[in-house]
């Protein structure tokens, strides 16, 4: 049985505790402490020392049945800003954000959910096979904790991120692939008083660029563009002699991945030289997407425990990135599926205490269904 109280108290003790980015030490020193007095071993990686961060990864197995599918349960650790001094409010059935801060439902509710599951088949001596559970750091803008997770110490046969929103039984079962680009324009330094026409303004070859963009926003129904920051110039009496652009582009499909990248920074090319500068460019993939078919066995484990659950199974596609992409990515069929949250990465973030009792008992009938499938 699910405990709500507990279940309240667990997730109201982790969205007080200050877990930013790279900041998650509070965070991991809770979960280690909490699965240590749950019976468990868990271990920390150091996923923290790689990227600049002052926590890695807390990993533990829970031993299970051998010879049966073995499954990946995962939530990360950190939150966005503004998320230091936050205080959940309880109103009945919801908890929200006080309004000066995120509540930090993103991702300490896929934390909690996953916790209080655990507890609950253990206590009522439910079988299962083994679990292994994996708390990442710096899911936020990166996902590098997932990425710089040692896999070969997981052998998971499949994968549950908790970490969507939706009605519960939501599951994300397609996601873009995704490549972020930065282009350093490069022009020519001049007093912009006494010689500007010595000069060749940055700014003005980025802005020139940037205008006649042949992709931009919704490229097509599973594609996008965007860029989202630019810097240049250091004085406004100094015709600017660099200016940094930074952007993106996501696809579910690789091939329109690449050809939209190539076609956008073709195009920052010819225009930048075109009037007389240079552009330095780098691209970087910061995550593979995936799509997994409704044949497949994780998507039957899926429509069996959502059946079992006496829940409506919602299956979409997502234009965002976690670390269900990642780990996709190494092999292991994973999908994300909802805890409930909901207006996340605001003020105004909040949850209902009977949506994570919902998860709850999805995730137990996903762990009850996973049994009778072989590996």
């Amino acid at each position: 049985m699910i405990n709500r109280d507990r279940l309240v108290n667990s997730f109201l003790d982790m969205v007080r505790i200050d877990s930013l980015t790279r900041q998650e030490r509070g965070m991991a020193g809770y979960l280690l402490k909490t699965l240590k007095e749950m019976g468990f071993e868990p271990y920390e990686d150091d996923t923290g020392a790689k990227i600049g961060g002052n926590a890695g990864n807390v990993i533990c197995r829970v031993p299970g049945i051998p010879g049966k599918p073995a499954l990946l349960l995962m939530a990360h650790m950190d939150t966005v800003a503004p998320g230091i001094g936050k205080k959940p409010v309880v109103d009945g059935d919801l908890i929200r954000s006080d309004g000066t801060t995120v509540l930090g439902g993103d991702d300490a509710a896929g934390i909690a959910v996953i916790l209080e599951t655990v507890r609950a088949i253990r206590e009522d001596g439910l079988p299962h096979g083994d679990l292994y559970l994996v708390f990442t750091v710096a899911e936020e803008g990166g996902l590098f904790g997932a990425r710089n997770l040692d896999i070969s110490k997981i052998p998971a046969d499949f994968a549950f991120i908790m970490d969507d929103e939706g009605p519960i039984a939501t599951a994300a079962v397609k996601a873009p692939f995704y490549n972020r680009f930065k282009a350093t324009f490069i022009g020519r330094a001049a007093h912009a008083g006494l010689e500007p026409e010595k000069g060749l303004n940055a700014i003005l070859l980025a802005s020139k660029a940037l205008a006649e963009l042949p992709h931009m926003g919704r490229i097509d129904e599973e594609s996008t563009s965007n860029i989202g920051i630019i810097n240049g110039g250091i004085a406004r009496n100094i015709v600017s002699e660099t200016c940094v652009v930074e952007g993106e582009v996501r696809s579910i499909h690789e091939d329109r991945l690449e050809k939209y990248t190539r076609e956008i920074l073709d195009h920052i090319r010819a225009v930048t030289e075109k009037m007389g500068g240079r552009v330095e460019i780098e691209v970087e993939r910061m995550y593979p997407g995936y799509h997994l078919e409704e044949t497949s066995p994780i998507i039957r484990i899926l429509k069996d425990a959502a059946q079992k659950a006496g829940l409506p199974l919602n299956l979409h596609a997502t234009g965002g990135g976690s670390d269900t992409n990642v780990i996709n990515g190494y092999g292991i069929p994973a999908v994300d599926i909802s805890v409930g949250m909901d207006r996340v990465h605001s003020t105004e973030e909040r949850i209902r205490i009977s949506d994570m009792e919902r998860a709850c008992r999805f995730l137990e009938a996903i762990i009850a269904t996973a049994l009778t499938y072989s590996r």
